[in-house]
């Protein structure tokens, strides 16, 4: 069945050497309600035909002098985009399989020979204007499911990081009613990181998981962790178990920023010459970014008020953290340290 609004909707591209041809082509679109169409006598205009006019079919002569049919499909090729469909319907008095053949294997998407038959001509074209249709559509509901995707990827990513920063929170109210020590060894993480030439991926996502550094906390009784007088062996010991606590409350999820997050927890008391906490882990077997957080979780707690301590001014701070280098702290991240407290 013909529907006459499918030609009347769509641009026609007539490309054919002789006039005459482009004319009944023209009239007989015209025929069925066809109302955009353009026509051209010279081949080597096709490209910035389909550049300014955007047809939805082209109507193809193949024999032609200058540039024949199937160097036109050929130089169509690297134009259309790989997405689209464009349908070329190709008309010719060459009748030979070899013709045929060349002409699909250039991209012809059906083939009519001269002289041809109206009616047969109406049915192709209405056909190749359909599937032109249907694969547009299809290409939209596609675009439309990438959109909602990535939209709801980005929820999801947002989620993940609104999770993580009240779990840094929940840790840090325990020991700090401001909750702000855990963004600041975030902040600081990522200066580090930074200075130490990480990439911007790998940065941002190191100061999303490093304020999940003590997480573990929560599984530490009040009694120790608030305790404002020096901690005993064995509330010293309890207290060392917020590094597996943390590290197992994260691991449990698959998620790029929580397993670093998890990395961070278990590694963050280590010491650059293996007297640390929890494995007695040394040098470079520790994590980067652990050793990273360590820097940035010291710096932090010496020049900030604890219940068990008060703030060290800023210079104090650092030349105690310079002092440790090649000891508690990796001597290359505290050279990060100096200069980007230097910067500052």
């Amino acid at each position: 069945m013909i529907s006459t609004e499918i030609f009347q909707q769509a641009r026609f591209l007539i490309v054919d050497d002789e006039p005459a041809n482009v004319s009944v082509l023209t009239q007989m679109l015209e025929q069925w309600d066809a109302t955009c169409i353009e026509g051209t006598n010279d081949p080597r205009a096709t490209a910035g035909l389909i550049a300014t006019f955007a047809p939805d079919i082209i109507l193809l002569d193949l024999m032609m002098p200058g540039m024949n049919g199937f160097e036109v499909m050929e130089q169509l090729q690297s134009l259309l985009p790989a997405d689209d469909f464009l349908p070329i319907l190709v008309l010719t008095a060459d009748t030979t399989d070899q013709a045929r053949r060349q002409a699909l294997e250039r991209g012809a998407t059906d083939f009519l020979t001269k002289p041809f038959d109206a009616g047969e001509l109406s049915l192709r074209v209405h056909n190749l204007l359909a599937r032109r249709k249907l694969h547009r559509r299809l290409q939209s509901q596609n675009h439309v499911l990438d959109y909602q995707v990535q939209q709801r990827t980005q929820q999801l990513a947002q989620a993940e990081v609104n999770t993580a920063e009240c779990l840094a929170m929940a840790a840090e109210y325990r020991d700090d009613d401001t909750g702000q020590h855990t963004q600041r060894v975030g902040q600081t993480a990522a200066q580090l990181a930074g200075a130490l030439g990480l990439d911007a991926k790998e940065i941002y996502l190191l100061e999303l998981a490093a304020p999940l550094h003590d997480v573990g906390k929560i599984g530490i009784p009040d009694s120790i962790l608030l305790k404002p007088a020096k901690l005993t062996d064995a509330e010293f010991s309890a207290i060392k178990i917020h590094t597996t606590i943390g590290a197992t409350i994260l691991a449990k999820h698959q998620t790029a920023l929580l397993q670093l997050a998890s990395e961070i927890a278990l590694t963050h008391h280590e010491r650059w010459d293996g007297k640390g906490y929890p494995q007695g882990l040394a040098g470079e077997d520790i994590p980067l970014v652990g050793r990273i957080v360590a820097v940035a979780d010291v710096f932090d707690a010496l020049t900030h008020k604890r219940p068990y301590k008060k703030a060290w001014p800023i210079h104090e701070a650092a030349q105690e953290i310079e002092k440790q280098s090649g000891t508690q702290f990796d001597p290359s991240v505290i050279s990060a340290f100096t200069e980007t407290l230097a910067v500052e």
